[in-house]
């Protein structure tokens, strides 16, 4: 199961203003620093909870079905299912969008079950899903537990902005984020 990036965020869960209001800050000159340290927050906590904040796409390849006949789908909330691809052994994809299917896209991971799809050829990599996932196109659908969560964290990089440079953020999370992100975070074994 691997996951790759189709459609990265095009906007972020806070904004530059809403940043420089909770640091109370007034001019420009930290204003590239503060972008990164956004963006910067957001993949920590996307990698943290397994949550996409913002929309984005992705395809997910599959060697096989799984069995049980649901997939699992670990990036969510899973908003649409865009396309299903399956390769024959030749390489040559059939596309089975359209076959009958159920979406439960809000359950942590998201589950997709396909009524009767038909087996891949290809060995490696012979099923593709695009799907589109987050909890909307702006921050405005973002919970506002995990928009503190990040605003805290990103007054902890900024006070320490001279100490760690911005490349090597996060170094380290401030007292009560992990409680803030605790009940969207995904535990496994």
């Amino acid at each position: 199961m691997t996951y790759a990036t189709l459609t990265p965020p095009q906007a972020e869960p806070l904004t530059l203003a809403q940043v420089k209001e909770h640091l109370r800050l007034d001019g420009s000159d930290e204003d590239a620093l503060l972008l990164s340290l956004i963006k910067t927050t957001r993949d920590h906590l996307e990698r943290q909870t397994g949550l996409c904040l913002t929309q984005q796409s992705f395809r997910l390849y599959l060697d096989a079905w799984p069995d049980g006949d649901v997939i699992q789908i670990a990036k969510g909330p899973v908003q649409t299912i865009e396309k299903i691809l399956v390769f024959d052994d030749a390489g040559d994809p059939t596309d089975i969008s359209g076959i009958d299917r159920m979406l439960d896209g809000e359950a942590r991971p998201a589950r997709l079950w396909l009524r009767q799809p038909p087996l891949p050829g290809q060995p490696l990599n012979g099923i593709e899903i695009d799907f589109t996932a987050g909890f909307g196109q702006s921050g405005v659908d973002v919970p506002d537990t995990l928009k503190r969560a990040m605003l805290i964290h990103i007054a902890h990089m900024f006070a320490f902005r001279g100490a760690v440079s911005p490349a090597d953020q996060p170094a380290g999370v401030p007292a009560g984020y992990d409680r803030l992100i605790g009940p969207f975070r995904r535990m496994g074994l």
